[in-house]
């Protein structure tokens, strides 16, 4: 672990930043992986939770903007009155009963934001909803995961 300190030191600030939007831009790993990993490897947890949140956010927000250009260029022609699909139905009962906050921040429990945020978007779900609730999970999954990885870090090492 002192050697991935020390290495990731010596990249100095900028580098460590992109790394850590990078890192949150990915799926799977997202703000709170992103967040986990800054803080083991050295990089004081404020700043690994914003620059991995700033990640999270930007590639969710783009994917929710293209999901609902791509849901607009294939339902511009289509009549609205059709009955949907038994998929579309179960969708809608799930996300009814949870909502956009529901899914926005339990959803990260399961799926990526990215993910969940373009099945909203796909689904006609209004875009400032979702990224509203999905910036909202994205922090305090970061914060969350920050927190932990800080606590795991005085544990073995005896550092408070």
């Amino acid at each position: 672990m002192q050697w991935l300190q020390e290495n990731v030191e010596a990249a100095g600030q900028t580098v460590q930043a992109l790394f850590l939007m990078l890192g949150g831009a990915i799926p799977f790993i997202e703000s709170y992986g992103a967040s986990a990993v800054g803080v083991i490897a050295g990089i004081h947890p404020v700043m690994a939770v914003l620059f991995a949140v700033i990640g999270n956010i930007v590639s969710m927000t783009l994917l929710v903007l293209f999901a609902e250009r791509v849901r607009k260029f294939f339902t511009r022609n289509r009549d609205e009155r059709k009955e949907p699909s038994k998929r579309q139905q179960r969708f809608v009962r799930m996300f009814e009963k949870y909502g956009v906050a529901g899914v926005s921040i339990l959803g990260q429990a399961v799926l990526p934001s990215q993910i969940t945020s373009s099945m909203m978007a796909g689904a006609g779900v209004a875009k400032g909803k979702i990224i509203f609730w999905q910036c909202i999970s994205i922090v305090l999954w970061g914060v969350l995961f920050a927190g932990l990885a800080s606590a795991g870090l005085s544990v073995i090492t005896g550092v408070s």
